[in-house]
C-alpha cells in the first residue's frame, strides 16, 4: 500500500513540473502581430502634429458667412483702385472687383476708408477683413497678412515736370523725391539705400494726390509713385504736357489681396470666385471700364 501511495505522490509531481513548463496561455498578439516601434510615433513627431492645426481648424470662411459680410480696407486717396469720386461715393477698380465677389457668394460688402500706414493693424484687430487696394506682394507685407495670387502687375515709375532736367536714377542725386507713407514706392526706394543717400531729401508725403501737387508746386522734384495711379492720376489732370516719366524705374511688383493670417479658407473662397471671374470675362469688362483694356492677370 505504501508503495503505490509513493508513486501516485511522484507521478502528481512530475505533472505538476510538466505544467509549470508549459507556455501560459495569452490574448495578447504575436510578434508578428505586434506593432513594431517604426510604426508608432516619437513623442517629438506627436508634439509637432499637435501643434499643427488641422484644416478643419479654420473657421473663417464659415464666419464670413455667418456674419453674411466682409469688410474691404482700402486708401480712398488711391485712384483707380479705390477713392471717394465728385459725388461723395467710394468707388473704383478694385472696389467693382470686391463688389463683384462678393455679390457671387452672397455677401454684403462693407467699404472701410483706412490709414494705409496703419492697414496691417487694421487687419489684424478685426476692424476689416482684406485688404484689397493695390497691395504689393512683398516680404513684408507677407508677415503680416496672406495674400491671394497675383492679379495685376505694376512698376514703381519715376514722375518728374515736363521741363524737368532729370533723366535718370542717376540725375536724383541732390533732388528732392517724394513717396508716399508706407507705400511701396517707399519701400522701392529704401531698398536701394546707395540711391537714396544721394538724395537731397526723401519726403514722405501723406498720400499721392499730396505728393502730385507738390511736384506741381516745385516742393519737390520727382515722386516714385505706383505706374496704375501715376497713369492714371496724370490722366484725370489732363496734364500729359505737366509731367514726365523716366524710362528707369524702381522696380516691378505685383498686386494681391491681403487676408489674415492663417484664414486660409475665407482667402481660398475669395480666390476661388476671383478666378471663376477671370475665365468668364467679367474681370475683363471691370479692367475696360477703369483701364481702357484688360490688364488683370492669373485665373
Amino acid at each position: 500500500m505504501k508503495k503505490i501511495l509513493a508513486a501516485l505522490m511522484a507521478a502528481a509531481l512530475v505533472f505538476g513540473f510538466a505544467a509549470c513548463a508549459a507556455p501560459a496561455a495569452s490574448n495578447s498578439p504575436s510578434a508578428s502581430e505586434a506593432p513594431s516601434v517604426s510604426e508608432e510615433a516619437s513623442p517629438s513627431e506627436s508634439a509637432e502634429a499637435a501643434e499643427q492645426p488641422s484644416e478643419s481648424a479654420d473657421a473663417s470662411w464659415q464666419a464670413i458667412k455667418d456674419k453674411g459680410s466682409f469688410t474691404l480696407g482700402f486708401d480712398q486717396a488711391f485712384p483707380p483702385m479705390g477713392f471717394k469720386d465728385d459725388n461723395g461715393e467710394y468707388v473704383g477698380f478694385d472696389i467693382d472687383l470686391a463688389t463683384e465677389v462678393a455679390s457671387r457668394l452672397g455677401l454684403e460688402l462693407k467699404l472701410q476708408p483706412v490709414d494705409w500706414d496703419a492697414k496691417a493693424m487694421e487687419l489684424s484687430s478685426g476692424s476689416i477683413d482684406v485688404i484689397w487696394n493695390g497691395l504689393t506682394i512683398n516680404d513684408d507685407n507677407k508677415k503680416d497678412m496672406l495674400f491671394s495670387d497675383p492679379y495685376m502687375n505694376n512698376r514703381q515709375i519715376i514722375v518728374v515736370a515736363a521741363d524737368s532736367d532729370i533723366q535718370s536714377i542717376a540725375d536724383l542725386a541732390g533732388k528732392v523725391v517724394a513717396a508716399q507713407i508706407d507705400s511701396s514706392g517707399l519701400a522701392a526706394i529704401e531698398a536701394q539705400p546707395d540711391v537714396m543717400a544721394t538724395f537731397a531729401q526723401l519726403v514722405q508725403a501723406p498720400d499721392y494726390v499730396e505728393a502730385f501737387m507738390e511736384l506741381k508746386q516745385g516742393t519737390v522734384d520727382a515722386v516714385v509713385v505706383d505706374e496704375i495711379f501715376g497713369k492714371y492720376h496724370i490722366a484725370q489732370e489732363k496734364a500729359a504736357d505737366t509731367y514726365r516719366i523716366l524710362d528707369d524705374n524702381f522696380g516691378e511688383e505685383q498686386y494681391g489681396i491681403g487676408f489674415r493670417l492663417g484664414e486660409q479658407a475665407f482667402r481660398d473662397k475669395i480666390q476661388e470666385t476671383l478666378n471663376a471671374m477671370i475665365a468668364d470675362g467679367k474681370a475683363a469688362e471691370i479692367s475696360k471700364k477703369w483701364f481702357g483694356d484688360n490688364i488683370v492677370i492669373g485665373g
